[in-house]
């Protein structure tokens, strides 16, 4: 099925979060429909309109919100002055219980792709009993593994980029953590220097999600701004392990016993193994494992967003 036409908000607001930090969030659909929260991706990609279109706009009420220094949140991650460290997954997942409990939803539908996945996740763990259903696509858990994985070891298949890649930083730190190297680029004093880590971070990233064919390079990464808040928070998040233990969200999903949900993932999906996805259905027993064979990463492939669309779908009629 086809997503559904544009729709604007019919509500939107800037929620103070403390820490100096206001979210941006806004609600559509129907104002007495079944409530549902999109968590973006990134982290630091921000809540596009086209999130909107995933949901029946006379079924639901769809709410999404700009995590911390992205999108219309403020202050903005692009800023060098902006200090991250009150930006960390136990403080969005308070942003987010915030945002429920200032919009006066009980339970809402969860709906999270890639990073938005691990934080779907996370926030599902810690708050089961507001969680009526969980979406989750393009899979990830941000454990080490995964990060090394991404910085390192797939530049397997795109080696001529990932060379790139990891000359960008000294050659002294190539051998290391190249998250940690570029986070230091990234707070580098001098602005070229953090420019051109932004640039080589963010042609990676739309290198190791190009694995279907037609791949168009992603636009937002023409945009410093954009480019710099995105670099600047994923390496924040990464060289962090998302503040995560190594299995904590897989252990923990036995915590969403009696949560109905469906794990959408692309067979061809370099960047987050179908693995992950996999591990998490044989303990999370509620979920649907829904394998896409012709899709990579993202919801930019048909037949993923056919399947995310279906298990939203599914759900509206839910009480």
């Amino acid at each position: 099925m086809d997503r559904y036409p544009e729709i604007e908000p019919y509500e939107q607001g800037m929620l103070d979060v403390g820490d100096a930090n206001l979210v941006h969030w806004e609600t559509c659909g129907n104002p007495d429909g079944k409530p549902a929260v999109v968590v973006h991706g990134g982290p630091g990609s921000g809540a596009g309109p086209g999130w909107r279109r995933f949901f029946d706009p006379a079924a639901y009420r769809i709410v999404l919100f700009d995590q911390r220094n992205c999108g219309r949140s403020t202050p903005s991650a692009s800023d060098p002055g902006t200090d991250l460290g009150s930006n960390t997954t136990r403080q969005l997942i308070a942003d987010a219980e915030r945002l429920r409990e200032h919009l006066g939803i009980d339970r809402w539908l969860v709906l999270g792709g890639s990073w938005g996945s691990t934080l779907g996740l996370a926030y599902a763990q810690a708050h089961p009993e507001r969680v009526s259903e969980l979406v989750l696509f393009s899979v990830a858990t941000t454990t080490r593994r995964e990060v090394e994985w991404i910085t390192r070891d797939m530049g397997r298949y795109f080696p001529e980029q990932w060379t790139r890649f990891r000359d960008a930083v000294p050659a002294a730190e190539r051998d290391g953590s190249l998250v940690d190297a570029y986070s230091r680029l990234l707070h580098d004093p001098d602005p070229a220097v953090r420019e051109r880590a932004a640039v080589e971070w963010c042609a990676w990233e739309d290198s190791h999600v190009a694995t279907g064919p037609g791949h168009k390079p992603d636009p937002r990464y023409q945009d410093p701004a954009f480019r710099m808040l995105f670099a600047r928070l994923v390496t924040h998040y990464w060289r962090h392990a998302a503040w995560l233990g190594e299995r904590e969200l897989l252990d923990g999903a036995r915590k969403l016993a009696g949560i109905p949900g469906a794990l959408i993932h692309g067979r061809l999906d370099l960047s987050s193994p179908p693995d992950i996805a996999w591990q998490l259905s044989r303990v999370w027993s509620d979920a649907e494992l829904v394998l896409v064979d012709d899709a990579g990463h993202g919801f930019g492939y048909p037949s993923t967003s056919e399947a995310v669309l279906a298990a939203i779908e599914r759900f509206k009629n839910r009480p």
